[in-house]
């Protein structure tokens, strides 16, 4: 069952392998993050100890899970990716920056 998982090429068809329904304008905006987030959620659980039926049940729920997190929020106020847990670095504000000539 992880085989046909790991194979498959988009998150379209991982929701229609794990026949469940989604949002395309939630995939447009927060695809890689929906994704993410599924990967979060099954590494809570020890999918070696369980049968095909029980990793399909669990795949189906934590990438129904995910998508719901993303339907009324944005990738930014969920953090999924570590670009967004980051501080921020050294930024200067572009209102900092002024032109010197000399």
């Amino acid at each position: 069952m992880l085989d046909q998982l790991y194979a498959l090429s988009s998150a379209e068809d991982l929701f229609a392998f794990l026949d469940l329904p989604f949002d395309p304008a939630v995939l447009n905006r927060a695809r890689l993050h929906v994704m993410k987030r599924m990967g979060q959620y099954l590494a809570e659980t020890d999918l070696s100890q369980l049968d095909d039926a029980a990793v399909r049940a669990a795949a189906r729920q934590a990438l129904r899970k995910a998508h719901a997190d993303f339907e009324n929020s944005t990738p930014r106020a969920q953090k999924a990716l570590k670009i967004y847990t980051q501080p921020r670095g050294n930024v200067v504000p572009m209102e900092g920056l002024r032109l010197s000539v000399k």
